[in-house]
Parts: C-alpha cells; structure tokens; sequence
C-alpha cells in the first residue's frame, strides 16, 4: 500500500497530530508499506525524512496569537504535482484545515481515496484566543474537507458525534494507541518525589501544553490543599503567566525519552484541566503510568475516565467540583490505589501497533469504496 500523508503538524512540533502521524508511519515501515508526508515548513528545522519515508515540506504562516497552528500558503498545484507523482493508493489527512483541505481537493480531483482525522477542535480555538467571529468560518472550512474525504474517523464519541451535528458525513472512530511498556507503574521513582515532596506530599500532577485553551490555570483552585505538591510537566507560551498564579507549583518544562515516563509515574494523581480535548493522549499515558485521573466531562476524557472505576469527571467549570474529587483521591490512599489500578488495566491493550492496525483496515475499506465524492462545486473549490 502505498500512503500519502497530508498533516497539518509535524517535527519539529510535537503535539497529538505529530505523535499519531509518526506512529503510522513507523508501522508502515514495519508492515512493508510506502509512504510520503506533506508538512509545512516551520521555524524549526523539518526533518526531509522519517521512517525512511520522505517528508515534502510547503510553505506556510502561523495563526496569529497561535503560532503552533500553520496555515498553508503553498499552491495546489504543488499538492497536485506531488501527490500525482507518488502515485498514493490512500491519502491521510491529519486534522485537515489548510494542508489537508487543498490536499483532500487534489485527492478527489485525482480520483484517489482519502481517510480523514479530525483531531483538534480548532474552530474552538478561535474563540479562546479572541477570535470568536472566526469560529463559524473555521468549522465552515472543517465541513470542506472532511466531507470530501471518503471516510472520516474521530478520536471519540464526543468527537464523532460533534463532527457529525456539523454535517460531515460517514463518520466513525479511530482511537490513539499507548506506550503501556514505556508509561508503567513500575517507573515510579521514590528518590525524585523525595525531590518534589520531602515532606511526604501527595504529588498531584499535569502534564500537556501551557496555553489558554489547556486551562491550567484552573489547578489554582486546589493549590492551597493540605498536604499536596502541585507539579506540572510541558511547556508553552502561558508558562510565565502560570509560574505567577501557581507559586508553590514545580514546573519542570518539557521531558522526553525515559525522564517523561519516570516523572509522570511518580505522580499520585493526575489532573487534566482542558476542555478542548477531542480525545486526551496525556490521560491514556498517565492512566498506563498507574494513576487516577481528574478531568472535565466534555470531549475524549469521557470516553478515557469511568467515574468511580479510574478517576472522576467534573462538570466543565465547576472548580469546586474538581477540588472535592481531588479531596476525595488525596485523602483515602485506598480507594487512590484501586482506581490507578483500574485506569492501568483498561488501557494496556490500547497498543499503538494495535490501533495502527485498525487504521490500514480503513485505508483498505476507503480504497475499496473509491472516491465517492460529488462533483466539485464552487463552494468546495
């Protein structure tokens, strides 16, 4: 099989796009397959390979006040010229918008399947960084490409059915896949918690990026519990900001390779504050570390956290929700223990060879049912 990618985030950025991406194209290699990436070009160095696939980069500008977010600025035709050329049997659009719009366009003008991801609720953002008059605009341009697309899969059933209120149809569900040997209760290291906590502290946890629509700044509504550690993992453009509302916090910027794993299982509890989360790889790793998770009841944390089994949910908002549920794990070391054992065993099954799987599986349903698009019309073009 041969795969094109058409992704709208790529190394040197890592984020959930990135990983998922990566994770496919190191299965293909691994199963004979062929693949090629279309990717903009960011500040950073883009790597012109990965997997020993090439990697095509194009032009492209950051969203302003969003800069993580790069719009395409490239010609069609090169999308044309490229995906002609390499001659795809499939084409994967990884959270469609600017790259994967014009790329999920040329696909059906060359009569060439397409899988569509949805994996980032970017039309919200735009009302969380001030922009809420580009909200309706933005999901306009989601409805484009992913109604061209031959299938489409969301990361969850908030997701799914989310996509499928705005119009875009033949929708199903693609999971994430988890690193359940890397992230292991096993790596729980008690000298670094001595480090964070030498009181004996119980050390409540986040990890994912610092940006507006993350909501960290909602832990401040448990950061005067007794007896707790506020740690934080990631880094982002709020970070300054967040240093000043959580002076008692341990920020530890990014991590990665075996520091990452080592420093998430030696949390006590997890904490996911954002609101946005089509799906919420940070919980699945934290909950394959051995840890119960605390997050809002809206997008992927639904599908990840059963209340009572492996964590909580609160109501979006409700801070006072979020500060009982933390009360609750923090005080009653037993019922801690269980629910960390239950988040552990519902997710290391979820391998990523496993759920790549199930995606070449797609590819080949999409392949089989061909490019069953209308003919394009001016509001498509």
């Amino acid at each position: 099989m041969r795969v094109a990618f058409a992704a709208e985030s790529f190394l040197p950025q890592v984020n959930g796009v990135t990983n998922s991406v990566l994770r496919m194209l190191e299965h293909l290699q691994a199963q004979g397959h062929e693949a090629l990436v279309l990717a903009p070009a960011a500040a950073g160095r883009v790597p012109k390979q990965y997997a020993g696939f090439p990697v095509v980069t194009l032009s492209s500008v950051g969203l302003p006040g969003y800069s993580d977010v790069r719009v395409n600025t490239a010609p069609r035709f090169m999308i044309d010229r490229t995906l002609a050329d390499f001659r795809p049997d499939v084409v994967h659009l990884a959270a469609p918008f600017a790259i994967g719009y014009k790329a999920a366009l040329s696909a059906a003008r060359l009569n060439i399947p397409s899988v569509g991801i949805y994996q980032t609720e970017i039309a919200t953002y735009a009302t969380q960084y001030g922009f809420p008059a580009l909200e309706p605009v933005f999901w306009y341009r989601l409805r484009q490409a992913h109604q061209l697309a031959t299938l489409n899969f969301a990361p969850s059933t908030y997701a799914r059915d989310q996509l499928m209120e705005q119009g875009i149809p033949r929708v199903g569900i693609w999971a994430r896949g988890v690193d359940s040997v890397r992230f292991h209760p096993d790596k729980r290291d008690e000298e670094l918690r001595r480090e964070w906590a030498p009181n004996g502290e119980k050390i409540v946890g986040y990890m994912g990026r610092l940006a507006a629509e993350k909501r960290v700044q909602d832990l401040s509504a448990i950061a005067d519990i007794p007896g707790i550690k506020l740690v934080i993992i990631g880094d982002g453009p709020s970070r300054a900001e967040l240093e000043q509302q959580l002076p008692g916090a341990i920020f530890l910027g990014m991590k990665g390779g075996e520091e990452l794993p080592r420093c998430l299982a030696s949390f006590d509890l997890f904490v996911h504050t954002g609101e946005l989360e089509t799906f919420g790889q940070s919980i699945q790793e934290a909950e394959a570390s051995g840890l119960p998770v605390i997050a809002p009841r809206r997008g992927g944390p639904i599908d990840l956290v059963k209340p009572s089994h492996n964590g909580w949910l609160y109501e979006p908002g409700r801070l006072d929700q979020l500060r009982g549920h933390v009360l609750d794990l923090v005080g009653d070391d037993f019922k801690r223990q269980a629910f960390g054992r239950t988040a552990r065993a519902n997710v290391e099954y979820r391998t990523w060879p496993f759920i790549c799987g199930q995606l070449v599986e797609h590819y080949e349903e999409a392949i089989k049912m061909g490019v069953r698009i209308p003919r394009l019309t001016n509001s498509t073009r």
